[in-house]
């Protein structure tokens, strides 16, 4: 598969129309949510198509708790086939072995391998899945702005952006429409900040 030419032919899609081709051409799809602000885009169009498409969240454990209660009302609302993967170790006893260690030092990505990366490992190697769909747009760092609408992993999985060249005024559009809901209260220990990449989207 040409990548490139796929974007090109991708690129003038509705985002429905991009989910449609790529669950024609999956065997084995899956999404992956953090239930971070506007999540609920991403589900709401997967599972539209794909009601049963099993939807994975790795959960850190460091989730505020309005995270968590919007996490629940979303997983009701839409009925979702979700399977939650967590780290090894629990939030309170990493809290006393390490805490969240200062971003930008070997030990914080000791915490973000342990808390994130592994745990989405191991999903992966549980689903096995040929397609990825997930929710990220261009403009939110600079590693992202190199991605596109389809995208190759390491392990060959098509990763799939249906909302990638769609901006902030277009999500919101798409959100009230479908009468989506949001919850702004977010914290990811493994970015800290919005542009800081997790390394999840370069396995």
């Amino acid at each position: 598969m040409d990548i490139n030419k796929v974007n090109q032919y991708l690129r003038d899609k509705s985002p429905e129309e991009i989910i449609a081709w790529a669950l024609e051409r999956a065997k084995q799809p899956i999404v992956t949510t953090n239930f971070r602000p506007g999540a609920q885009l991403m589900i709401h169009a997967v599972t539209s198509q794909a009601p049963n498409i099993p939807v994975i969240w790795v959960d850190s454990g460091y989730n505020t708790s309005y995270t968590y209660r919007h996490a629940l009302d979303t997983i009701r609302r839409f009925d979702l086939n979700i399977d939650i993967f967590a780290p090894k170790m629990t939030a309170g006893f990493r809290d006393i072995v390490m805490g969240i260690p200062d971003p930008d030092t070997p030990e914080h990505q000791e915490f973000t391998n342990e808390v994130k990366l592994e745990p989405f490992k191991r999903a992966l190697s549980i689903y096995e899945p040929d397609v990825w769909f997930t929710n990220i747009r261009k403009g939110q760092t600079k590693f992202r702005d190199t991605l596109d609408i389809v995208t190759l992993t390491n392990d060959g999985v098509l990763k799939i952006s249906p909302f990638y060249h769609w901006d902030d005024e277009q999500v919101n559009d798409y959100m009230d429409k479908h009468d989506l809901d949001s919850e702004d209260r977010y914290y990811d220990p493994t970015k800290v900040f919005a542009n800081r990449e997790c390394g999840l989207h370069k396995l």
